[in-house]
């Protein structure tokens, strides 16, 4: 089948590099995903699904949250710039452009934390909404605890996104193994006396090893990280321009996470965690398959649109659709068919109840509904990156947020935290629809430019 997908062409060679440089990623990210699955499994054996849980989970969103948007949307931005200013600049622009990023995002992640942590006090009982006071203070005391997580995991994600554009993808894909494994250590060594403080401890840990494993893999390939500012520089300039519409669809594509666990301790006790619970094998699956992918086709969609070579663009779109479509749609339905067979075998014992195992499947095959739509949206997301459409960005994540929340307030009075799942997969679904279009109104409007281009210049004959 891979051989059919990459038939001759003026593309062949790049859907190549990509779907070899996926597998790579997809090796990888499975070999970490399984061993985030076997942290889970452990937490669910020691935590259930108790309050002490529930409060981690809100104080982790607010960190997760964060990264994702401050880090998270710039690596779109950063990418397409950092592979033409290799190309023309060479080591010495590359080393400039990300020493001068990286000083403004660590003083980013510096001023978040402490914000973070003095505003504490105001906005947890907004998003904890439901969450008595005692459970409210613990929320506080472990937010606080992970606010060194944010800013190394912030670092750690940046220097992943100057590797991806170096094209270096497999062992960046295998370091997010190091903080389950940490977290899993803690919780067999401390948690009888430490409780879920553990979790906390093991992600701050994790994340600076993470942290220096990745600074160790960006320096073998020969740059060098400094907090050196060297000015505002074009390079600068551009990845700033392309990452203000990314950063606010961030934003309001992130409160959508935010939302959902809010509004999930809105619901009966257990509720956030049976969330997160159902959405664990469903954010592995997206995160290896669409992290392996996304990864790997953004560089090259820049290289392509760099040479404007609109034709090999629309080759990979369609061929990767079309590879997705194969790998997706059929483990999606097996995935809701077997969904609490899978829910029993991974997390049912100890603390973890057969009671748990029925909500959580229902959660679990509402979420897995998106899993073929979130890998399109994906797609579709790397080449308007590319191709520098950041500015439409924004719009859609506004309208994805509002259908979001419409559809929670509805469908949680009907089914509870598994409505709130199923209007995450239906988000998903307009989403991609919506992204689908925006990118088939580009090429059309690139073959008229092209077109137009055309009959000038045999006018001029």
């Amino acid at each position: 089948m891979a051989f059919h997908l990459f038939k001759t062409g003026a593309a062949t060679s790049t859907n190549r590099k990509i779907f070899r440089a996926a597998v790579i990623v997809a090796f990888f990210g499975v070999m970490a995903k399984l061993m985030g699955s076997a942290k889970e499994i452990v937490v669910a054996q020691w935590f259930g699904r108790s309050d002490g849980l529930d409060s981690f989970l809100i104080a982790f969103v607010v960190c997760s949250f964060t990264i994702s948007l401050v880090v998270g949307a710039l690596d779109s931005a950063l990418v397409p710039v950092l592979v033409e200013v290799r190309q023309k600049e060479g080591t010495a622009g590359t080393q400039k452009l990300l020493s001068s990023m990286l000083l403004m995002i660590v003083m980013g992640l510096i001023g978040i934390a402490l914000l973070l942590g003095l505003l504490a006090p105001y906005y947890l009982p907004w998003i904890a909404h439901g969450f008595s006071a005692q459970k409210l203070y613990l929320t506080r005391e472990l937010l606080y605890i992970l606010l060194p997580f944010l800013f190394f995991s912030g670092v750690a994600l940046f220097i992943t996104s100057a590797l991806s554009g170096l094209e270096r993808f497999g062992l960046p894909s295998a370091v997010p193994l190091v903080t389950p494994l940490v977290t899993v250590v803690f919780i067999i060594l401390a948690a009888i006396h430490w409780g879920t403080f553990t979790l906390a401890f093991g992600a701050v840990t994790g994340s600076v090893a993470e942290a220096g494993i990745l600074y160790y893999l960006l320096w073998r390939q020969g740059i060098t990280l400094s907090l050196h500012w060297a000015g505002l520089g074009s390079a600068v300039r551009e990845v700033l321009s392309g990452y203000a519409p990314l950063l606010a669809a961030a934003f309001l594509m992130g409160s959508t996470s935010v939302v959902d666990q809010a509004m999930a301790a809105m619901l009966p006790g257990g509720s956030v965690a049976a969330l997160s619970y159902g959405n664990k094998l469903i954010g592995a699956i997206v995160a290896v398959g669409g992290t392996a992918l996304n990864t790997a086709v953004l560089p090259y969609f820049s290289k392509m649109a760099a040479e404007r070579d609109w034709q090999g663009c629309r080759h990979t779109l369609k061929r990767y659709i079309a590879l997705t479509a194969l790998a997706t749609i059929p483990f999606t339905l097996l995935l809701i068919a077997f969904s609490k067979p899978l829910i029993h075998v991974l997390f049912q014992r100890g603390a973890f109840t057969g009671n748990d195992t029925a909500v959580v499947s229902w959660v679990q095959a509402c979420y897995a509904i998106q899993v073929p739509f979130y890998m399109w949206s994906m797609l579709f997301v790397r080449f308007l990156c590319a191709v520098r459409w950041n500015r439409i960005f924004p719009a859609i994540a506004a309208i994805n947020l509002t259908i979001d929340i419409v559809l929670n307030l509805v469908l949680m009075r009907i089914w509870g935290v598994a409505g709130i799942a199923l209007s995450t997969s239906i988000v998903n679904i307009v989403c991609c629809l919506m992204l689908a279009v925006v990118s088939m109104r580009f090429f059309a409007r690139e073959r008229s430019a092209a077109f137009t281009a055309m009959q000038a210049q045999q006018a001029g004959r």
